[in-house]
Protein backbone atom coordinates (compact mmCIF):
# COMPACT_ATOMS: atom_id res chain seq x y z
CA UNK A 1 0.00 0.00 0.00
CA UNK A 2 1.09 3.55 -0.69
CA UNK A 3 2.08 6.20 1.80
CA UNK A 4 -1.47 7.54 1.71
CA UNK A 5 -2.85 4.14 2.82
CA UNK A 6 -3.32 5.06 6.53
CA UNK A 7 -5.41 8.10 5.57
CA UNK A 8 -7.38 6.00 3.08
CA UNK A 9 -8.04 3.30 5.68
CA UNK A 10 -9.14 5.91 8.20
CA UNK A 11 -11.51 7.42 5.64
CA UNK A 12 -13.05 4.05 4.76
CA UNK A 13 -13.57 3.19 8.44
CA UNK A 14 -15.12 6.56 9.15
CA UNK A 15 -17.35 6.18 6.09
CA UNK A 16 -18.49 2.75 7.24
CA UNK A 17 -19.35 3.96 10.73
CA UNK A 18 -21.31 6.93 9.35
CA UNK A 19 -23.24 4.83 6.83
CA UNK A 20 -24.16 2.32 9.52
CA UNK A 21 -25.23 5.02 11.97
CA UNK A 22 -27.64 6.51 9.44
CA UNK A 23 -29.42 3.29 8.56
CA UNK A 24 -27.57 1.67 5.66
CA UNK A 25 -28.21 -2.06 5.16
CA UNK A 26 -25.36 -4.57 5.46
CA UNK A 27 -25.36 -5.45 1.77
CA UNK A 28 -25.19 -1.89 0.50
CA UNK A 29 -22.72 -0.80 3.19
CA UNK A 30 -20.30 -3.58 2.31
CA UNK A 31 -20.68 -2.88 -1.42
CA UNK A 32 -19.85 0.79 -0.93
CA UNK A 33 -16.81 0.09 1.26
CA UNK A 34 -15.41 -2.61 -1.04
CA UNK A 35 -15.77 -0.43 -4.14
CA UNK A 36 -14.30 2.63 -2.43
CA UNK A 37 -11.36 0.63 -1.05
CA UNK A 38 -10.62 -0.84 -4.47
CA UNK A 39 -10.62 2.60 -6.05
CA UNK A 40 -8.22 3.86 -3.37
CA UNK A 41 -5.83 0.97 -3.98
CA UNK A 42 -6.35 -0.77 -0.63
CA UNK A 43 -5.44 -4.39 -1.31
CA UNK A 44 -7.45 -7.28 0.09
CA UNK A 45 -10.15 -5.10 1.64
CA UNK A 46 -12.91 -7.21 3.21
CA UNK A 47 -15.82 -6.14 5.38
CA UNK A 48 -18.32 -7.86 7.64
CA UNK A 49 -21.24 -5.81 8.91
CA UNK A 50 -23.82 -6.68 11.57
CA UNK A 51 -26.36 -4.42 13.30
CA UNK A 52 -23.91 -3.88 16.18
CA UNK A 53 -20.42 -4.11 14.66
CA UNK A 54 -18.27 -3.71 11.55
CA UNK A 55 -15.16 -5.79 10.93
CA UNK A 56 -12.74 -4.44 8.31
CA UNK A 57 -9.60 -6.16 7.05
CA UNK A 58 -6.94 -4.64 4.78
CA UNK A 59 -3.84 -6.10 3.19
CA UNK A 60 -2.83 -9.29 1.35
CA UNK A 61 -3.49 -12.66 2.92
CA UNK A 62 -0.97 -13.34 5.67
CA UNK A 63 -0.29 -9.66 6.26
CA UNK A 64 -3.79 -8.51 7.02
CA UNK A 65 -4.66 -5.88 9.57
CA UNK A 66 -8.13 -6.06 11.06
CA UNK A 67 -10.18 -3.25 12.60
CA UNK A 68 -13.32 -3.72 14.67
CA UNK A 69 -15.91 -0.94 15.06
CA UNK A 70 -18.58 -1.21 17.75
CA UNK A 71 -21.71 0.47 16.42
CA UNK A 72 -25.39 0.72 17.25
CA UNK A 73 -28.30 0.64 14.79
CA UNK A 74 -29.37 4.18 13.97
CA UNK A 75 -32.44 5.79 12.45
CA UNK A 76 -32.59 6.13 8.69
CA UNK A 77 -31.38 9.54 7.49
CA UNK A 78 -31.80 9.60 3.72
CA UNK A 79 -30.30 13.06 3.22
CA UNK A 80 -27.10 12.18 5.06
CA UNK A 81 -26.84 8.79 3.35
CA UNK A 82 -27.01 10.48 -0.05
CA UNK A 83 -24.38 13.01 1.01
CA UNK A 84 -22.09 10.27 2.35
CA UNK A 85 -22.31 8.34 -0.90
CA UNK A 86 -21.44 11.52 -2.78
CA UNK A 87 -18.38 12.02 -0.58
CA UNK A 88 -17.29 8.42 -1.18
CA UNK A 89 -17.67 8.94 -4.92
CA UNK A 90 -15.62 12.15 -4.91
CA UNK A 91 -12.83 10.52 -2.93
CA UNK A 92 -12.88 7.42 -5.12
CA UNK A 93 -12.65 9.56 -8.26
CA UNK A 94 -9.83 11.67 -6.84
CA UNK A 95 -11.78 14.89 -6.51
CA UNK A 96 -11.11 14.85 -2.76
CA UNK A 97 -8.24 13.43 -0.78
CA UNK A 98 -9.08 10.87 1.93
CA UNK A 99 -8.27 13.55 4.53
CA UNK A 100 -10.73 15.94 2.88
CA UNK A 101 -13.28 13.15 2.71
CA UNK A 102 -12.90 12.47 6.43
CA UNK A 103 -13.36 16.17 7.16
CA UNK A 104 -16.51 16.20 5.00
CA UNK A 105 -17.93 13.23 6.91
CA UNK A 106 -17.20 14.94 10.23
CA UNK A 107 -19.00 18.04 8.99
CA UNK A 108 -22.04 15.98 7.99
CA UNK A 109 -22.08 14.30 11.40
CA UNK A 110 -21.96 17.68 13.18
CA UNK A 111 -24.65 19.29 11.03
CA UNK A 112 -27.92 20.25 12.80
CA UNK A 113 -31.10 18.29 12.07
CA UNK A 114 -32.56 19.01 8.65
CA UNK A 115 -36.09 19.55 10.02
CA UNK A 116 -37.17 21.07 13.31
CA UNK A 117 -38.96 19.24 16.10
CA UNK A 118 -42.29 20.94 15.46
CA UNK A 119 -42.38 19.85 11.81
CA UNK A 120 -41.22 16.36 12.72
CA UNK A 121 -43.96 16.03 15.34
CA UNK A 122 -46.55 17.16 12.79
CA UNK A 123 -45.18 14.59 10.34
CA UNK A 124 -45.74 11.86 12.95
CA UNK A 125 -49.38 12.89 13.16
CA UNK A 126 -49.84 12.96 9.38
CA UNK A 127 -48.31 9.50 8.95
CA UNK A 128 -50.52 8.08 11.71
CA UNK A 129 -53.68 9.63 10.29
CA UNK A 130 -52.82 8.38 6.79
CA UNK A 131 -52.06 4.89 8.12
CA UNK A 132 -55.45 4.76 9.85
CA UNK A 133 -57.09 5.55 6.52
CA UNK A 134 -55.08 2.83 4.76
CA UNK A 135 -56.15 0.38 7.47
CA UNK A 136 -59.82 1.09 6.80
CA UNK A 137 -60.48 3.72 9.46
CA UNK A 138 -63.26 6.26 9.40
CA UNK A 139 -63.33 9.88 10.52
CA UNK A 140 -62.97 9.11 14.23
CA UNK A 141 -60.19 6.56 13.74
CA UNK A 142 -58.22 8.91 11.49
CA UNK A 143 -58.62 11.81 13.93
CA UNK A 144 -57.61 9.76 16.99
CA UNK A 145 -54.67 8.20 15.15
CA UNK A 146 -53.47 11.68 14.18
CA UNK A 147 -53.69 12.83 17.81
CA UNK A 148 -51.83 9.73 18.98
CA UNK A 149 -49.16 10.25 16.33
CA UNK A 150 -48.54 13.80 17.51
CA UNK A 151 -48.35 12.52 21.06
CA UNK A 152 -45.80 9.93 19.95
CA UNK A 153 -43.72 12.65 18.34
CA UNK A 154 -43.73 14.68 21.56
CA UNK A 155 -42.85 11.60 23.60
CA UNK A 156 -39.93 10.83 21.27
CA UNK A 157 -38.54 14.31 21.97
CA UNK A 158 -38.81 13.59 25.69
CA UNK A 159 -37.06 10.24 25.24
CA UNK A 160 -34.15 11.89 23.42
CA UNK A 161 -33.43 13.94 26.53
CA UNK A 162 -33.75 10.98 28.91
CA UNK A 163 -31.65 7.98 27.82
CA UNK A 164 -33.20 5.67 30.39
CA UNK A 165 -36.61 6.23 28.86
CA UNK A 166 -35.14 5.58 25.43
CA UNK A 167 -34.17 2.05 26.46
CA UNK A 168 -37.86 1.08 26.83
CA UNK A 169 -39.22 3.63 24.38
CA UNK A 170 -41.27 1.30 22.14
CA UNK A 171 -43.00 -0.57 24.97
CA UNK A 172 -43.70 2.56 27.00
CA UNK A 173 -44.96 4.47 23.97
CA UNK A 174 -47.24 1.56 23.01
CA UNK A 175 -48.67 1.51 26.53
CA UNK A 176 -49.33 5.25 26.60
CA UNK A 177 -50.89 5.32 23.13
CA UNK A 178 -53.15 2.31 23.65
CA UNK A 179 -54.25 3.65 27.04
CA UNK A 180 -55.00 7.03 25.44
CA UNK A 181 -56.87 5.39 22.57
CA UNK A 182 -59.26 3.71 25.01
CA UNK A 183 -59.87 7.01 26.78
CA UNK A 184 -60.43 8.89 23.50
CA UNK A 185 -62.86 6.19 22.37
CA UNK A 186 -65.07 7.10 25.34
CA UNK A 187 -64.54 10.83 24.89
CA UNK A 188 -65.07 11.15 21.13
CA UNK A 189 -67.54 8.38 20.57
CA UNK A 190 -67.44 4.76 19.44
CA UNK A 191 -64.50 3.88 17.22
CA UNK A 192 -62.23 0.98 16.38
CA UNK A 193 -59.57 1.17 19.07
CA UNK A 194 -57.38 -1.34 17.22
CA UNK A 195 -57.27 0.70 14.00
CA UNK A 196 -56.67 3.97 15.86
CA UNK A 197 -53.93 2.44 18.02
CA UNK A 198 -52.23 0.74 15.10
CA UNK A 199 -52.31 3.97 13.12
CA UNK A 200 -50.80 5.90 16.00
CA UNK A 201 -48.04 3.31 16.45
CA UNK A 202 -47.24 2.84 12.77
CA UNK A 203 -43.96 4.77 13.00
CA UNK A 204 -42.71 2.44 15.75
CA UNK A 205 -43.63 -0.84 14.11
CA UNK A 206 -40.40 -2.32 12.68
CA UNK A 207 -41.74 -3.23 9.26
CA UNK A 208 -38.74 -1.71 7.49
CA UNK A 209 -36.36 -3.57 9.80
CA UNK A 210 -38.19 -6.81 9.04
CA UNK A 211 -37.97 -6.18 5.30
CA UNK A 212 -34.26 -5.31 5.51
CA UNK A 213 -33.61 -8.47 7.53
CA UNK A 214 -35.40 -10.64 4.98
CA UNK A 215 -33.45 -8.98 2.16
CA UNK A 216 -30.15 -9.60 3.94
CA UNK A 217 -31.05 -13.25 4.51
CA UNK A 218 -32.03 -13.63 0.84
CA UNK A 219 -28.69 -12.17 -0.25
CA UNK A 220 -26.71 -14.47 2.11
CA UNK A 221 -25.84 -11.83 4.69
CA UNK A 222 -26.91 -14.38 7.28
CA UNK A 223 -25.38 -12.93 10.44
CA UNK A 224 -26.74 -9.43 9.90
CA UNK A 225 -30.11 -10.69 8.67
CA UNK A 226 -30.58 -13.04 11.61
CA UNK A 227 -29.60 -10.39 14.16
CA UNK A 228 -31.84 -7.79 12.55
CA UNK A 229 -34.75 -10.23 12.36
CA UNK A 230 -34.34 -11.05 16.06
CA UNK A 231 -34.31 -7.35 16.89
CA UNK A 232 -37.50 -6.78 14.92
CA UNK A 233 -39.20 -9.69 16.71
CA UNK A 234 -38.23 -8.33 20.14
CA UNK A 235 -39.55 -4.90 19.16
CA UNK A 236 -42.83 -6.49 18.05
CA UNK A 237 -43.11 -8.25 21.39
CA UNK A 238 -42.41 -5.06 23.34
CA UNK A 239 -45.03 -3.12 21.40
CA UNK A 240 -47.61 -5.90 21.72
CA UNK A 241 -47.02 -6.09 25.48
CA UNK A 242 -47.38 -2.32 25.85
CA UNK A 243 -50.61 -2.31 23.86
CA UNK A 244 -52.07 -5.20 25.85
CA UNK A 245 -51.22 -3.51 29.14
CA UNK A 246 -52.59 -0.16 27.99
CA UNK A 247 -55.84 -1.71 26.79
CA UNK A 248 -56.30 -3.61 30.03
CA UNK A 249 -55.62 -0.63 32.31
CA UNK A 250 -57.63 1.70 30.07
CA UNK A 251 -60.56 -0.67 30.16
CA UNK A 252 -60.30 -0.95 33.96
CA UNK A 253 -60.25 2.84 34.38
CA UNK A 254 -62.64 4.03 31.65
CA UNK A 255 -64.61 0.87 31.00
CA UNK A 256 -64.38 -1.45 28.03
CA UNK A 257 -64.83 0.55 24.81
CA UNK A 258 -67.66 -0.58 22.52
CA UNK A 259 -66.57 -2.92 19.75
CA UNK A 260 -67.37 -1.27 16.42
CA UNK A 261 -66.32 -1.83 12.84
CA UNK A 262 -64.55 1.08 11.19
CA UNK A 263 -66.04 2.55 8.01
CA UNK A 264 -63.35 3.22 5.42
CA UNK A 265 -63.12 6.75 4.05
CA UNK A 266 -63.20 6.79 0.25
CA UNK A 267 -62.75 9.47 -2.37
CA UNK A 268 -60.64 12.52 -1.63
CA UNK A 269 -59.55 11.40 1.89
CA UNK A 270 -57.90 8.35 0.33
CA UNK A 271 -56.12 10.52 -2.25
CA UNK A 272 -55.03 12.96 0.47
CA UNK A 273 -53.61 10.12 2.58
CA UNK A 274 -51.76 8.72 -0.42
CA UNK A 275 -50.06 12.09 -0.99
CA UNK A 276 -49.54 13.18 2.61
CA UNK A 277 -47.93 9.95 3.85
CA UNK A 278 -44.87 10.17 1.53
CA UNK A 279 -44.52 13.89 2.31
CA UNK A 280 -44.49 13.10 6.02
CA UNK A 281 -41.92 10.34 5.48
CA UNK A 282 -39.66 12.92 3.84
CA UNK A 283 -39.50 14.74 7.17
CA UNK A 284 -39.31 11.64 9.39
CA UNK A 285 -36.59 10.04 7.25
CA UNK A 286 -34.86 13.43 6.81
CA UNK A 287 -34.70 13.32 3.04
CA UNK A 288 -33.83 16.44 1.07
CA UNK A 289 -36.75 18.56 -0.09
CA UNK A 290 -35.50 18.52 -3.69
CA UNK A 291 -36.39 14.82 -3.83
CA UNK A 292 -39.97 15.36 -2.63
CA UNK A 293 -41.67 15.01 -6.02
CA UNK A 294 -39.87 11.75 -6.76
CA UNK A 295 -40.58 10.32 -3.30
CA UNK A 296 -44.29 11.08 -3.58
CA UNK A 297 -44.31 9.58 -7.07
CA UNK A 298 -42.65 6.38 -5.86
CA UNK A 299 -45.18 6.10 -3.02
CA UNK A 300 -48.11 6.47 -5.39
CA UNK A 301 -46.60 3.95 -7.81
CA UNK A 302 -46.07 1.45 -5.00
CA UNK A 303 -49.58 1.70 -3.59
CA UNK A 304 -51.28 1.57 -6.98
CA UNK A 305 -49.04 -1.28 -8.10
CA UNK A 306 -49.79 -3.15 -4.90
CA UNK A 307 -53.54 -2.73 -5.28
CA UNK A 308 -53.54 -3.78 -8.92
CA UNK A 309 -51.39 -6.76 -8.02
CA UNK A 310 -53.68 -7.68 -5.14
CA UNK A 311 -56.66 -7.64 -7.48
CA UNK A 312 -55.04 -10.26 -9.71
CA UNK A 313 -52.56 -12.16 -7.51
CA UNK A 314 -54.08 -11.88 -4.05
CA UNK A 315 -53.34 -9.62 -1.10
CA UNK A 316 -49.97 -11.09 -0.12
CA UNK A 317 -48.56 -11.58 -3.61
CA UNK A 318 -49.88 -8.19 -4.65
CA UNK A 319 -47.09 -6.76 -2.53
CA UNK A 320 -44.65 -8.25 -5.03
CA UNK A 321 -46.06 -6.04 -7.79
CA UNK A 322 -45.90 -2.95 -5.60
CA UNK A 323 -42.31 -3.60 -4.50
CA UNK A 324 -41.24 -4.38 -8.06
CA UNK A 325 -42.76 -1.12 -9.30
CA UNK A 326 -41.14 0.94 -6.51
CA UNK A 327 -37.73 -0.63 -7.13
CA UNK A 328 -37.92 0.07 -10.85
CA UNK A 329 -38.95 3.66 -10.15
CA UNK A 330 -36.10 4.15 -7.64
CA UNK A 331 -33.51 2.75 -10.04
CA UNK A 332 -34.84 5.04 -12.78
CA UNK A 333 -34.51 7.93 -10.34
CA UNK A 334 -30.88 6.96 -9.71
CA UNK A 335 -30.11 6.94 -13.42
CA UNK A 336 -31.87 10.23 -14.14
CA UNK A 337 -30.81 12.23 -11.10
CA UNK A 338 -27.46 10.57 -10.34
CA UNK A 339 -28.49 10.15 -6.71
CA UNK A 340 -28.79 6.93 -4.66
CA UNK A 341 -31.90 4.90 -5.39
CA UNK A 342 -32.40 4.32 -1.66
CA UNK A 343 -33.61 7.94 -1.37
CA UNK A 344 -36.94 7.07 -3.00
CA UNK A 345 -36.90 3.30 -2.40
CA UNK A 346 -37.24 3.42 1.39
CA UNK A 347 -40.22 5.84 1.56
CA UNK A 348 -41.89 3.93 -1.27
CA UNK A 349 -41.72 0.50 0.34
CA UNK A 350 -42.71 1.85 3.76
CA UNK A 351 -46.27 1.98 2.43
CA UNK A 352 -46.03 -1.74 1.61
CA UNK A 353 -44.10 -3.30 4.52
CA UNK A 354 -45.99 -5.96 6.51
CA UNK A 355 -45.40 -4.49 9.96
CA UNK A 356 -49.09 -3.94 10.73
CA UNK A 357 -49.82 -7.57 9.80
CA UNK A 358 -47.19 -8.78 12.25
CA UNK A 359 -48.64 -6.61 14.99
CA UNK A 360 -52.12 -8.05 14.40
CA UNK A 361 -50.64 -11.55 14.62
CA UNK A 362 -49.04 -10.90 18.00
CA UNK A 363 -52.16 -9.26 19.42
CA UNK A 364 -54.22 -12.27 18.34
CA UNK A 365 -51.78 -14.64 20.00
CA UNK A 366 -51.74 -12.57 23.21
CA UNK A 367 -55.55 -12.69 23.25
CA UNK A 368 -55.22 -16.50 22.94
CA UNK A 369 -56.70 -16.64 19.46
CA UNK A 370 -54.01 -19.06 18.36
CA UNK A 371 -55.45 -20.02 14.98
CA UNK A 372 -56.02 -16.43 13.89
CA UNK A 373 -52.57 -15.45 15.17
CA UNK A 374 -50.78 -18.20 13.26
CA UNK A 375 -52.72 -17.48 10.09
CA UNK A 376 -51.88 -13.79 10.33
CA UNK A 377 -48.22 -14.55 11.02
CA UNK A 378 -48.08 -16.77 7.93
CA UNK A 379 -49.66 -13.94 5.93
CA UNK A 380 -46.96 -11.58 7.22
CA UNK A 381 -44.21 -13.98 6.15
CA UNK A 382 -45.71 -14.36 2.68
CA UNK A 383 -46.02 -10.59 2.36
CA UNK A 384 -42.42 -10.02 3.42
CA UNK A 385 -41.14 -12.69 1.02
CA UNK A 386 -43.15 -11.20 -1.84
CA UNK A 387 -41.82 -7.73 -1.08
CA UNK A 388 -38.20 -8.90 -0.98
CA UNK A 389 -38.66 -10.90 -4.19
CA UNK A 390 -40.00 -7.80 -5.93
CA UNK A 391 -36.98 -5.75 -4.84
CA UNK A 392 -34.41 -8.37 -5.86
CA UNK A 393 -35.97 -9.16 -9.24
CA UNK A 394 -36.22 -5.45 -10.05
CA UNK A 395 -32.49 -5.16 -9.32
CA UNK A 396 -31.85 -7.86 -11.92
CA UNK A 397 -34.15 -6.31 -14.53
CA UNK A 398 -32.90 -2.74 -14.06
CA UNK A 399 -29.75 -2.79 -11.90
CA UNK A 400 -28.79 0.32 -10.01
CA UNK A 401 -25.73 2.14 -11.32
CA UNK A 402 -23.63 2.25 -8.15
CA UNK A 403 -22.53 5.83 -7.85
CA UNK A 404 -18.96 4.82 -7.13
CA UNK A 405 -17.10 5.56 -10.36
CA UNK A 406 -14.64 3.22 -12.07
CA UNK A 407 -13.10 0.69 -9.69
CA UNK A 408 -10.84 -1.04 -12.19
CA UNK A 409 -7.71 0.85 -11.28
CA UNK A 410 -6.59 2.48 -8.03
CA UNK A 411 -6.09 6.19 -7.59
CA UNK A 412 -2.48 7.23 -8.02
CA UNK A 413 -0.61 10.52 -7.99
CA UNK A 414 -1.78 13.77 -6.50
CA UNK A 415 -5.38 14.41 -5.56
CA UNK A 416 -6.90 17.50 -7.18
CA UNK A 417 -8.80 19.99 -5.10
CA UNK A 418 -12.45 19.14 -4.44
CA UNK A 419 -14.98 20.43 -6.94
CA UNK A 420 -17.31 23.16 -5.70
CA UNK A 421 -20.84 22.02 -6.48
CA UNK A 422 -22.65 24.99 -5.03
Amino acid sequence: MSESAPAAVSFVLQLGRALHQHGESAQRLEDILVATSARLGLQGAQFFSTPTSILATFGPLGEQRTHMLRVQPGDVNLGTLAALEQVSLEVAQGRRTPQQGSAAIAALEAAPPRYGRALTTLAFGLVSASAAQFLGGGVREVAVAGILGIGLGLFSIFAERHPRVGRVFESLAAFLLSFSAVGLAHLLGPLSVLVATLGGLIVLIPGLTLTTAMTELATRHLASGTARLSGAFITFLGIAFGVALGNRLGGALFGAPPVVEATRLAGWPAIAALLLAPLAFIVILRAEHRDALFIVGAGVIGVLGGRLGAATLGVELGTFAGAFAVALASNSFERLRRRPAVVVLVPGILLLVPGSVGFRSLTSLMERHAVAGVETAFSMILTAIALVAGLLIAEVVAPERRLRGDTKRPVTGEFPAPVDRA
